[in-house]
């Protein structure tokens, strides 16, 4: 055979053994930590973005949208709202997310006078709002209109036969500070305080309700103008520059690259582009990687942060489908290093099935885990709960899976891609699934937290920093794994 081909087109068989989280643990070390409520779990989603939890919501349709990333952001992580829809339905949802909790909404809904009662309470509805301020076409306010106003009122009456007129309003100016308004919503036991100047043009709007969640969530993760954090999910086709920009103008805290082969000229190219547009002023994810080079060059292209994983997801078949992909423990372990030198964090995807591979891929140097099956079956991810064989169980698919694909080229207008996937053009390389229904998107993400200070306090580790200097693995056979797991016994 070596007279046929030359040694250097041969391929090449690495010596090293591919490791993924169930062939390894951690060896514990002396701590000096009293409490697991000691330790932080800060870390750092991007160059600039840091969260008190690090754990990201996958950009998958069947895990993010404005529900879940409001969900995720409350708990001091942050959601990617996927990019299998419209833009402007893409958009709608990062625009939900910032409205969710704002200390002072800039762009409060409004209203006119004239409208009926059952355009307002449509608007409500759609909005996901109680109120809406009612003004005149000059945006000044004449008056507020609430859901309770219009409880029993005819559905062709007029707002301004239902509406607090604004002589009857507690309203403030827009310089008010947060405590002011506590001040003022405790004095006058109002729910909603508008922002007006002293022309009664409208500047803003305080809710109650909204500075009760702010103080409800104390480690959510914000901007720097008190508003949840979210980032959004865009793709490498023709479009991704104009969603990038509808994006970023909607208020996406960050952009991530999201195909399953990040290490291509096509990403890089895009990053360098979004650079030139868009400037240094956004954060910026791409992905998916599975070696340092791929880190390196989409580090040195302008990322400000790179996804790590090829292949691990539960409803991922790339590794069977193309025999490609890295075992997600040793691709962490291989980025890790690089990512350092570079200055940039990364994101483990995929492969999280608990909260020790959580900590364990964090101690191999990953900065925050993208985890998609574990909130597939929560309220806040889309879908609905069904049953089955008597069990409650939601959909899970692949983003890759034929269906996930489908539906994404339905929306976009691709009345091609059938014809494509019938000529084999299209390979799938993900799956659908169900899952078992899990209850709020709340409970998981705060198991999975005390299990990470559990990690933390065995390895004597303060904070994630430390967890990775204090990191040491031992193999383990399957044997070694049995017994990690309760055995013997039959459990209750």
């Amino acid at each position: 055979m070596s007279k046929c081909f030359p040694r250097d087109l041969l391929a090449k068989i690495l010596e090293k053994v591919g490791l993924t989280f169930d062939d390894v643990l951690l060896l514990p070390r002396r701590s000096s930590i009293r409490s697991r409520r000691d330790v932080s779990t800060r870390s750092r989603f991007t160059r600039r973005i840091e969260l008190e939890v690090p754990i990201v919501s996958a950009a998958m349709d069947t895990v993010t949208e404005a529900e879940m990333a409001v969900a995720m952001a409350r708990e001091g992580g942050i959601g990617v709202i996927h990019r299998f829809n419209t833009v402007e339905q893409q958009v709608e949802q990062v625009k939900l997310v910032k409205r969710a909790e704002n200390i002072a909404v800039e762009e409060p809904y409004t209203i006119e006078p004239e409208a009926t009662v059952a355009e307002a309470e449509a608007l409500m509805r759609r909005k996901n709002v109680s109120g809406l301020l009612v003004t005149k076409s000059s945006r000044k306010l004449v008056g507020i209109l609430s859901r309770r106003d219009i409880l029993f009122a005819p559905r062709e009456a007029k707002v301004s036969e239902y509406m607090t007129p604004r002589e009857k309003l507690i309203t403030a100016p827009p310089s008010i500070s947060l405590e002011e308004a506590k001040q003022i919503f405790m004095k006058h036991k109002v729910e909603k305080l508008p922002l007006v100047d002293s022309e009664w043009n409208i500047k803003g709007l305080i809710t109650s309700a909204d500075i009760v969640k702010k103080l409800m969530h104390p480690n959510a993760s914000r901007d720097s103008r008190g508003r949840l954090m979210v980032a959004a999910a865009i793709g490498v086709r023709e479009e991704a520059m104009d969603r990038a920009e509808a994006l970023l103008a909607a208020g996406a805290d960050c952009l991530v690259i999201d195909v399953a082969h990040g290490h291509t000229d096509m990403v890089i190219n895009l990053i360098k582009q979004l650079r030139r547009s868009f400037g240094e002023d956004f954060e910026l994810v791409a992905g998916n990687v599975a070696t340092a080079e791929g880190v390196e060059d989409l580090a040195a292209a302008g990322a400000s942060g790179v996804k790590v994983g090829v292949g691990p997801g539960s409803v991922c078949t790339t590794r069977v489908v193309a025999g490609v992909g890295v075992p997600q423990l040793t691709a962490i372990m291989d980025c890790a290093e690089t990512a350092e030198a570079m200055g940039v964090p990364i994101i483990a995807d995929g492969g999280i099935r608990s909260s020790a591979d959580l900590v364990k891929a964090l101690a191999a140097g990953a900065s925050t885990v993208m985890i998609g099956r574990l909130l597939a079956g929560t309220d806040e991810s889309p879908g609905a709960v069904v049953v089955k064989n008597g069990r409650k169980m939601k959909v899970y698919r692949g983003m890759a899976s034929f269906y996930a694909m489908l539906a994404k080229e339905s929306r976009a207008g691709d009345e091609d891609f059938l014809q494509d996937a019938s000529e084999y053009s299209f390979i799938a390389e993900g799956v659908e699934a169900y899952v078992p229904y899990k209850g709020s998107a709340s409970d998981v993400v705060k198991q999975l937290v005390a299990g990470l200070r559990s990690g933390l306090s065995y390895l004597g580790a303060s904070n994630i920093k430390e967890l990775q200097r204090n990191a040491v693995f031992i193999r383990m056979t399957e044997a070694g794994l049995k017994e990690s797991h309760p055995h013997d016994v039959e459990t209750i």
